[in-house]
């Protein structure tokens, strides 16, 4: 109804322009000369011919012959004309008055026709832009449903796939459309028996589920000649072109997702099969020393020729040994919790001072032969989980014992600044190299200097790493300029004041 109005209005703007121009004339500029009346006439019918559809312009082209006869052209006021020549002005003016029109509405045409198209291209390359990122995402053709009828504008958009004799539909736009399985699966059918789209889109309407906005229109989804689905679209009229392009966007974005999680699966299987072969290779070093110490233990403890002292001194190491197998399947254990998601952290009001005692205790047969210098800031409650925080600084040390000369010192410090609850351990070992120190908390990493030593296996930081991100924490390791480095685990949290109020 709008565009009628639009176009009476154009109608009526053609004519009224005829109609001033034969009244200026007429009464205000008297000219002699029939030819500047024809040229003035000429001009507003070409005028009106860019703007507007052929038929405007020849009505506009019929007012102003039937002015320019009765009103310039002898005898005047009288649609008769007495002189040949003034026949041949007469039909040539309308002769080419109609022929501009005609060719002004096609070269307009034409532009539209070029605009629409670089509108269309237009929406293409922002669509490709999308696929390379909507591809990494779980829902990847949903996503990609919604963008097309957001980038072209359409009330509904579906990606159709066969899959098990069945179809799996992302939908996109703001209608609801019913996509009739049955329907999907002729037209499929005729899809797979052609080389086009065409006998896919000549399947007509389907039946939606509040009153259509439009035909649907379905086009095959085709790797290479293959068709692997179905794309439809309701809406405003598109292109056959540019749906052809559109469904060949959607099948290198399927390939695309379809590539992507194989690749993915593929990464995740050779990084599983790297952590077996890690941990399979680390647990069979560690494990063989400890076994073959208390073998010989026991050995010399059948030994009827062991004195009192030697045989206490063998069942210290088979106790040594035992803890240290304790050690490297809790180890064990954690790991396998932190990768399956398993710790809920139980925060609760804890001293500073009862989770050094607790990660000291934990790892006490490692920190034998070293001096722990313990500084606490204020010895104030703060809300942490001290099983997971307590267990974080135990590896942190004992990692500080494997690789501090034996009789050094191991500062533990802690402090609570800007929110944030920190606990330092510093060691007097060799440092870290910088090499190292972006892998120093990768599962199963050993840098340079951790090869030098037998013990180890490369989990224990990484544990420590896992558990403190469970609390929303981090921890960071530096080297000191006086040598030795110095690990911080941080967590955010709160703290008791005085008054026994809560601060930040």
């Amino acid at each position: 109804m709008r565009m009628a109005w639009d176009r009476v209005a154009r109608l009526a703007a053609g004519v009224g322009g005829i109609v001033v121009v034969t009244i200026g004339y007429a009464r205000w500029l008297p000219v002699a000369n029939a030819a500047t009346v024809s040229a003035s006439f000429l001009l507003i019918v070409l005028l009106v011919a860019t703007t507007s559809p052929f038929w405007i312009a020849a009505c506009t082209s019929l007012a102003a012959v039937l002015s320019f006869n009765f009103f310039f052209l002898p005898p005047l006021r009288t649609l008769t004309i007495a002189e040949p020549q003034n026949w041949v002005a007469l039909g040539t003016f309308l002769a080419v008055s109609l022929i501009a029109s005609n060719l002004s509405t096609i070269a307009r045409k034409r532009t539209q026709e070029a605009v629409g198209r670089r509108d269309e291209l237009t929406r293409l390359f922002d669509l490709s832009r999308d696929v390379l990122v909507m591809t990494d995402t779980p829902d990847a053709m949903s996503v990609l449903a919604r963008s097309i009828a957001r980038r072209f504008d359409v009330d509904f958009a579906a990606i159709a796939l066969p899959r098990a004799g069945a179809w799996r539909t992302f939908e996109g736009g703001a209608a609801m459309v019913h996509l009739d399985p049955e329907r999907l699966t002729s037209a499929f059918a005729l899809a797979e028996t052609s080389s086009d789209g065409e006998e896919a889109d000549r399947h007509g309407p389907l039946d939606p589920l509040q009153p259509s906005p439009g035909d649907v229109r379905m086009i095959p989804i085709r790797t290479g000649t293959k068709a692997i689905g179905l794309l439809a679209i309701a809406g405003r009229p598109i292109e056959r072109g540019t749906l052809n392009a559109l469904a060949g966007l959607v099948a290198i974005a399927i390939e695309r997702a379809q590539f992507l999680e194989e690749r993915t699966a593929a990464e995740l299987t050779k990084q599983s099969e790297a952590l077996k072969t890690a941990l399979l290779a680390s647990i069979g070093h560690d494990l063989r020393t400890p076994l073959t110490a208390i073998r010989i233990a026991a050995t010399n403890l059948r030994d009827g020729g062991a004195d009192d002292g030697e045989r206490i001194d063998q069942s210290d190491l088979i106790l040594t040994e035992v803890e240290r197998l304790s050690r490297l399947f809790q180890n064990v254990l954690e790991m396998a919790r932190i990768d399956a998601g398993a710790l809920a952290m139980e925060s609760r009001w804890t001293h500073p001072s009862e989770i050094i005692a607790a990660a000291r205790e934990h790892v006490d047969q490692a920190l034998q032969g070293h001096q722990l210098n313990v500084s606490i800031d204020r010895d104030v409650p703060v809300r942490v989980d001290p099983r997971l925080t307590a267990g974080a600084l135990a590896h942190v040390l004992e990692n500080a014992a494997h690789y501090a000369p034996a009789g050094s010192a191991i500062d533990i410090g802690t402090q609570f600044t800007d929110g944030t609850f920190e606990i330092g351990v510093r060691d007097r070992g060799p440092g870290i190299a910088a090499s190292d120190l972006p892998h120093v908390f990768e599962r199963f990493y050993r840098g340079a200097a951790a090869k030098s030593h037998m013990a180890g296996t490369g989990m224990g930081l990484w544990i420590a790493s896992g558990l403190v991100a469970v609390e929303q924490g981090r921890i960071r390791v530096e080297n000191c300029p006086d040598g030795g480095a110095r690990f911080t685990i941080a967590i955010p949290t709160v703290r008791k004041a005085a008054d026994d109020t809560e601060t930040a």
